[in-house]
Parts: C-alpha cells; sequence; structure tokens
C-alpha cells in the first residue's frame, strides 16, 4: 500500500506520466536537446498506480503546474552525495525566508531527495521568482550546485514532472518562531 505521506503536496490526479523505457523523444526547446521518457496517462492516478509505483513495478511521475498556470510548491531536485548537509542547510534558509511548510521526499536513488516547500495556490511566474531566488539564495551557502528547481521555465511545460516520493526524509510543519507567523 502506498503509504508516504502526500498530502501537502497536492497532487494533480487527472493525469500522471509513466515512464516508457521504449520511449525516447528527441525534444529541441530552448536551442537545448532533451529526451523524454515519460508518457502522459490521461486517466486518473489512482492508488493502485500509485502502489504499483511504490513496490517498483513502474515508474510514476506528476505533473507540477497545475491547469490556470498555478502551482502548489516549488521543489528543490537534489541530486549530490550529501543529503544531511544539503537537507540541513536548506531548512535553515527556508525559515530564514519565513517558509514554514516543507518536505524532502527520498527518491529511487539513493542520496538524492526532492524538497517540496508548500507555498499554496501561486502564479507561474511567481513560483519561477520564488524558485530561481531560492536556488541563489542556498547557492550562497552551498557553493556547489547539485540540485535544480522546479517549476523551470527553461524546460518545456511537460518536463516540469517530478517521480512520486517513495519515502519522507523529514518534514518541517508550521514552526511558530517563524518571522511571518
Amino acid at each position: 500500500m502506498y503509504s508516504v505521506d502526500i498530502k501537502l503536496i497536492k497532487m494533480i490526479t487527472s493525469h500522471y506520466w509513466q515512464k516508457n523505457d521504449s520511449l525516447n523523444e528527441k525534444i529541441i526547446y530552448k536551442e537545448r536537446t532533451l529526451y523524454n521518457k515519460f508518457e502522459k496517462i490521461d486517466k486518473m492516478l489512482t492508488s493502485t498506480i500509485m502502489n504499483d509505483h511504490a513496490d517498483k513495478k513502474i515508474v510514476v511521475a506528476h505533473s507540477l503546474i497545475r491547469p490556470g498556470d498555478k502551482v502548489e510548491n516549488i521543489v528543490f531536485d537534489y541530486n549530490g552525495n550529501d543529503p544531511e548537509k544539503f537537507y540541513h542547510r536548506a531548512q535553515l534558509m527556508l525559515r530564514e525566508e519565513g517558509f514554514i511548510n516543507f518536505t524532502a521526499y527520498k527518491t529511487k536513488t539513493e542520496g538524492h531527495l526532492h524538497l517540496y516547500v508548500h507555498k499554496g495556490h501561486t502564479d507561474l511566474q511567481e513560483g519561477y521568482q520564488i524558485a530561481k531566488l531560492l536556488s541563489l539564495k542556498l547557492q550562497q551557502k552551498m557553493p556547489t550546485k547539485q540540485w535544480r528547481m522546479f517549476p523551470n521555465p527553461d524546460i518545456p511545460r511537460d518536463f516540469n514532472i517530478l517521480i512520486l516520493p517513495y519515502e519522507v526524509y523529514a518534514k518541517e510543519r508550521g514552526a511558530n518562531w517563524s518571522k511571518h507567523m
């Protein structure tokens, strides 16, 4: 049973993306060559599909951009080799910036994390700006950048997807000392 705490992600469940190893669509976007290995499935993302993902029978991703150009989360996709250091520095920076709800999830690859900053109903353009700002602020504390930010304006809309989490790494909920409370 898919038992990962994903309530605050507020996933779009009207469709999902499934990894398809035979699909290797080449896309040129903003003078970059990208390869798409995910196929959009226009069916509901159900608990059965999430269970198959958790059992590693299939790989499923969810869209970050909602209809009407809204986002609920700003996400750090950490692909480095020291998740403890990354999370520690990121949580301190997020607290300093007044973000009080965020969750880090383990991914399929050992040591990699997806850190969801639960922002709430945000315009896409503002989401891009917040993601860029948070990345720059974290880069001041960790000069070697080992993460990507989502939503990301430098990739096609259909590439602003993330694989469903496998396990909670750490979470922060409403610290009462936050400067924005």
